[in-house]
């Protein structure tokens, strides 16, 4: 006698297959017995209670309160730019000259800082202590006028 052809992953498949086909007939009978389309506007509207909550009732308009326009503050508030320090030092943390690119130890915030040889005032090695400036990049911060302290 052969085995069945059917294992019973197969069957486990086709049973998940005939429950998702069956919600999927149940939810379309729910949306032909109950239709959206077609509503009226005061149906589809939300109102915006005292507190800034959500409701399907309007605003009761005797608890209404009177704002002068003079009273509402509209503007941006202008971010003061922070004075940075204009050179920081630190030592150099890495730096392939092959490659033309390293990074150095900020002494300050121990971050490591991007700098690429076209950077460099004075020529650097490893654990050199170094002064220079820093730039914001898309990628990041990026040190440039790179010069090797004494």
């Amino acid at each position: 006698m052969g085995r069945s052809q059917e294992t019973f992953s197969k069957k486990e498949k086709e049973k998940a297959r005939d429950k998702k086909r069956k919600d999927k007939e149940k939810k379309k009978e729910e949306r032909k017995a109950n239709p959206t389309k077609g509503q009226s506007l005061a149906t589809m509207l939300a109102y915006v209670d005292e507190n800034g909550n959500l409701t399907h009732t309007p605003p009761d308009l005797q608890r209404k309160k009177e704002v002068s326009i003079d009273e509402i503050a509209i503007s941006v508030s202008r971010q003061e730019k922070v004075a940075e320090r204009t050179t920081r030092e630190g030592v150099i943390n890495s730096y392939t000259e092959s490659k033309g690119y390293g990074f150095i130890k900020d002494a300050h915030s121990q971050q490591a800082i991007f700098f690429h040889k076209s950077g460099l005032i004075d020529k650097v090695h490893l654990d050199d202590k170094v002064s220079f400036q820093v730039e914001n990049t898309p990628k990041g911060l990026s040190a440039f006028d790179i010069r090797k302290l004494s």
